[in-house]
């Protein structure tokens, strides 16, 4: 089936607006995980859920995760790459990878690591504004920055 010019625009206007708010929610995490700006982010039954950091279900569970992760790590810089976005309508699915150099508190100390992981999405338009739907986080490794990640590391499944 051939897509009408309308159509085509839509995909790529909807792919730049799910890029952006990628961008936005990992300058948000950057900036302290404040939830009273990555909540809007989030559809209100949306899910957030990683094996490392747990099953988030709800904005407000998701504001709630994001209120205490600031405690835990202390400075992270979510460097993410290599997405694929999918556009159908107003529903989209996004796949990208994330290297975050962070700070983590340990035992009171602080501890520099490395978190390398993917992510898999789901995004729904609501009122013409693209927000999360799921976030599925994967961690492959999250290893002290003077460590080697050899033999630690996690796929996700093909």
């Amino acid at each position: 089936m051939s897509l009408t010019l309308e159509q085509r625009i839509d995909r790529l206007e909807s792919t730049e607006a799910i890029k952006k708010l990628k961008h936005v929610y990992m300058n948000h995490c950057d900036l302290g995980y404040q939830p009273a700006h990555l909540g809007p982010l989030f559809t209100d039954d949306a899910v957030w859920t990683s094996a490392v950091f747990g099953h988030h279900a709800g904005r407000k569970a998701i504001e709630d995760f994001f209120g205490g992760i600031s405690a835990q790590i202390v400075f992270a810089a979510h460097l993410a790459m290599n997405f694929v976005i999918d556009v159908d309508g107003d529903e989209a699915t996004g796949l990208w990878r994330i290297l975050m150099p962070c700070t983590m508190m340990e035992d009171g100390e602080k501890v520099s690591r490395w978190i390398l992981g993917d992510y898999d999405e789901q995004y729904v338009r609501e009122d013409g504004v693209w927000k999360f739907r799921k976030i599925d986080f994967l961690v492959n490794f999250n290893v002290p920055s003077l460590e080697s990640w050899a033999g630690t590391e996690t796929v996700r499944g093909a």
